[in-house]
């Protein structure tokens, strides 16, 4: 898996990112999630996790 880094809009001079990281499908399926799902994140150095709200 890779963080990809993505144009999310620019507005006048200003441009903004968001970044995007697929999941294999087997993870998604493992882990019960569906599409849709909201999802919540914890972050600390080399490390995210997702968790369902």
């Amino acid at each position: 898996m890779k963080i990809q880094k993505q144009l999310s809009k620019k507005r006048g001079d200003k441009i903004y990112h968001k970044y995007v990281i697929v999941l294999p499908k087997k993870i998604v399926k493992d882990s019960s999630l569906k599409e849709g799902d909201e999802l919540e994140a914890s972050a600390k150095k080399g490390e995210i996790k997702l968790r369902k709200k």
